[in-house]
C-alpha cells in the first residue's frame, strides 16, 4: 500500500508541474495555480509517507 501511495505522490507531483508550465506557457494563471497545489498535494502525500517509513523502520 505504501508503494501505491508514493507512486500516487510521484504522480500528482509530475502532473501539477505539466500543469503548470502549461499554464504559464499559455498565460493561464489558473492552470498554473491548479498545477502549483497538485505538486503542493503531492509533496504532502510524500512527506507523510517518508514519516511512515521512519517509524516502520
Amino acid at each position: 500500500m505504501a508503494e501505491n501511495q508514493k507512486a500516487q505522490a510521484k504522480t500528482e507531483q509530475t502532473k501539477g508541474k505539466a500543469k503548470e508550465t502549461v499554464g504559464r506557457a499559455i498565460g493561464n494563471e489558473r492552470m498554473e495555480a491548479e498545477g502549483r497545489m497538485e505538486q503542493s498535494r503531492g509533496d504532502a502525500r510524500e512527506a507523510k509517507e517518508k514519516t511512515k517509513d521512519v517509524f516502520r523502520h
